[in-house]
């Protein structure tokens, strides 16, 4: 007999979470459901922002920092080898730089993206998963980013010397027989590293807004994420 009612006692546990869930999510209106979630995604934004965007904001986070890509990591030892380790260093510098310079210039899509949310992609941020408010800013902001990062980082890249930096590197590994010298894209590969780098910050706060919602100093963030 009880090992019929445990599972019966869990089931009943579990329906009376979610529907305790679902019923402080219904005492929340449409607006302040939206309001509490642009709230919660400019906060994202503005962390992942002035985090990153800023000397050293990669270089100086090993989460984000930008390595070399993969085809050069595997000959970065035999150049280094042949006395190459501050080329090596100096590529890896000038990267991080440019991704930083790019990630500054990101808040005006993220408020884009802020001010177009709807009440439903309200709702469904709130009822989706724990990392729904980053998703949400993948899926409304990647393309406009990626426009706007590439010529940034093409510029930086060009004034760092990065290309023809990543060129001669990446020539003397060809020539050594290491990697296809036309194996990397290096503007489009800072450029996904710099948005990768910014995603993960926002999914960062995000984290901390749910793990302590009554920490938010907001008395509408308390109120919506709290009933999560």
């Amino acid at each position: 007999m009880r090992r019929l009612l445990a599972p019966l006692f869990i089931l009943l546990f579990a329906g009376a979470a979610t529907l305790a869930q679902a019923a402080g999510l219904d005492a929340i209106s449409s607006a302040d459901a939206s309001a509490g979630l642009k709230e919660a995604l400019a906060k994202g934004a503005d962390f992942a922002v002035s985090t990153l965007g800023k000397e050293n904001g990669f270089l100086g986070n090993a989460k984000v920092k930008i390595p070399l890509p993969a085809s050069l990591q595997k000959a970065e030892k035999g150049l280094r080898l042949i006395g190459m380790g501050k080329q090596a260093d100096e590529l890896v510098n000038t990267m991080n730089h440019a991704a930083e310079n790019a990630v500054a210039e990101a808040r005006p899509i993220l408020s884009d993206a802020i001010k177009k949310m709807s009440v439903r992609d309200a709702k469904d941020i709130l009822t989706g998963g724990d990392d729904s408010v980053t998703q949400y800013f993948k899926r409304a902001s990647s393309e406009p980013l990626t426009q706007k990062f590439t010529p940034i980082v093409k510029a930086a890249t060009g004034k760092l010397r990065l290309a023809e930096q990543y060129n001669n590197y990446a020539g003397k590994a060809a020539s050594m027989g290491l990697i296809d010298s036309k194996d990397a894209d290096i503007d489009a590969y800072v450029t996904q590293k710099a948005m990768d780098g910014l995603f993960l910050m926002i999914a960062e706060e995000e984290k901390k807004l749910r793990a302590n919602p009554l920490e938010a100093g907001s008395a509408l963030l308390k109120k919506v994420f709290g009933a999560l």
